[in-house]
């Protein structure tokens, strides 16, 4: 994720990182080219219909409410994302200061916590689907990274070993009833906020209306050079690209926003969170934090 102070305006038209451009300028230039291409044969060989442009002017406002209605959708998916996020850090957190209440400051909270903070890095390494197993083996050891690393849903075996440890707690007479019931609680706000981010990562916007709005997008733009031509001539070109760039700008950003989860300069910043739970875990077992990171740190470059 970019995360940077706002450019002024004149580096705004130069700003790269982080922006949609570079994904959408060989259909810009591909866009423009046609126009120029239009242009020329309808000078010089042969004339070729015209679109009026008040026709072509309804069927954008049609397309951008179309376009307009998926981003709004897409950017629905991306803030929910982080906010189940927001949730898993702080039941994390909850998590820590209720096991000081309920079992105390010894080994048992400590092996509890741990577990808390594998699970956050599993549950970013089956969304993202990277490789978590260095991160989690000095929190839980070699031994109990493989042994999750190997379940199907990793980050759910983690919520049962601590589930498991605390049902042990609970039997010996290390937790009372309303503590075994208040940790049960927390786990289960952790359960609900894995499924929630699980529901996202596997149920995309529907394909149907995704196809259906590009389909249109790239109809409009082919055409708008018929409806250019006569009222903006040599201009063309440079209207028919600006055109292209807010469009085809609009289908790229829905389509980053649409999969909050990836390693992309505008998705998640999963590592910085999972790095904010291990410095809040840390700092709760009395140990040395590792440094914070900024969302910018772990982005495609």
């Amino acid at each position: 994720m970019i995360v940077r102070d706002h450019p002024s305006a004149l580096k705004l038209f130069f700003v790269l990182q982080g922006s949609i451009v570079p994904n959408i300028i060989g259909r810009i230039i591909g866009v423009a080219v046609l126009t120029a291409v239009v242009l020329l044969v309808d000078q010089h060989l042969i004339e070729l219909p015209h679109v009026s442009i008040a026709a072509m002017g309804i069927f954008g406002v049609a397309l951008s409410l179309f376009l307009g209605f998926r981003n709004n959708a897409a950017y629905d998916r991306w803030w929910e994302a982080r906010k189940l996020w927001g949730a898993m850090i702080a039941d994390l957190r909850t998590l820590g200061r209720d096991l000081s209440i309920f079992v105390g400051r010894g080994e048992d909270r400590a092996e509890i916590l741990s577990l808390g903070v594998g699970f956050a890095h599993l549950h970013r390494g089956f969304l993202r689907g990277a490789d978590v197993q260095a991160e989690i083996t000095g929190w839980v050891g070699d031994d109990q990274a493989k042994a999750m690393l190997d379940q199907t849903n990793p980050a759910d075996a983690a919520l049962r070993a601590m589930a498991e440890r605390i049902s042990q707690l609970a039997a010996q007479g290390g937790v009372s009833g309303f503590g075994q019931m208040r940790l049960s609680e927390t786990l289960a706000a952790l359960a609900a906020a894995q499924a929630g981010c699980e529901r996202i990562l596997t149920t995309p916007l529907p394909f149907v209306y995704s196809l259906m709005v590009r389909r249109t997008t790239y109809l409009y733009c082919w055409l708008l050079p018929f409806a250019l031509i006569e009222a903006t001539n040599w201009f063309a070109p440079i209207f028919a690209a600006i055109v292209a760039y807010v469009f085809f700008g609009l289908q790229a950003v829905t389509n980053e926003l649409e999969l909050p989860f990836r390693n992309a300069h505008n998705g998640l910043p999963l590592d910085a969170m999972c790095r904010i739970i291990e410095v809040s875990a840390a700092e709760a077992l009395d140990r040395a934090p590792p440094p914070l990171m900024t969302p910018n740190d772990h982005v495609l470059t």
